[in-house]
């Protein structure tokens, strides 16, 4: 048995940076419950599990892995054994064989949801207008503004790959639904819950309720923590 405390590893998904954990790490801090973010370099899928690789290597312990949106694709093509559930805050949960951009399109989205393409150069931004719109619209137009402002596109290569055999297959998992999403359809989101067999929570939230309800997010994440202590 594992008597050593789980740390909370969280990954944020595109258009957003680790910043956009920032509450949700204050409040389980609150709790003593430890807690880290990293910054994905949304490049392709494999640069992107590199990258939290290279973070859990440098933990001592136990590890609950959070995901918000495509970073749902991330913690879970991980093969670190220290991993022993995932949280999906309205994430993203390809099975095998499936790729990002597959399950994102499952069903159809709502007319407030942004049109998407690669720029010139390759990658994929979220217009300005959709921070306010459909990604964080319970937001405050100051969080909304700098979220705009500090947003990381994503590649392509990130969501057209397929994906190998997912750890939520092995390990337990939580879901999330925000129910006031724009960006990622509540169908999609209850289907994939359902799929993983999932511990589920359903709000009225919106895509990024890390920013606009924290303690929505709080909560479930310390349900997991507190399932998981001993395992």
């Amino acid at each position: 048995m594992n008597t050593k405390a789980p740390t909370v590893v969280l990954a944020h998904g595109a258009w957003a940076n680790e910043s956009s954990w920032n509450k949700v790490v204050d409040l389980l801090r609150s709790s003593r419950i430890e807690a880290v973010t990293l910054r994905l370099p949304l490049s392709s899928l494999t640069d992107d599990v590199m990258a939290l690789d290279q973070v859990l290597r440098g933990i001592d312990g136990p590890v609950i892995l959070v995901g918000h949106a495509y970073a749902g694709a991330v913690i879970a093509a991980t093969h670190s054994d220290k991993v022993k559930a995932l949280v999906y805050v309205a994430g993203l949960a390809p099975d095998q064989g499936e790729t990002v951009a597959d399950v994102f399109n499952r069903y159809k989205h709502d007319d407030k949801a942004p049109n998407l393409a690669p720029d010139s150069d390759g990658w994929i931004w979220l217009p300005t207008d959709a921070f306010a719109v459909a990604f964080a619209q319970h937001a405050t137009k100051q969080e909304q503004t700098a979220l705009a402002a500090a947003q990381l596109p994503i590649a392509p290569a990130c969501i057209t790959v397929p994906v190998g055999q997912p750890l939520w297959k092995s390990v337990p998992a939580w879901y999330l639904v925000a129910e006031h999403d724009h960006m990622i359809p509540v169908q999609t989101q209850r289907f994939m819950a359902a799929r993983m067999g999932a511990h589920v929570s359903s709000h009225p939230v919106d895509h990024l309720p890390s920013v606009s309800a924290p303690e929505v997010v709080e909560k479930i994440i310390v349900d997991a923590v507190r399932q998981c202590e001993g395992r």
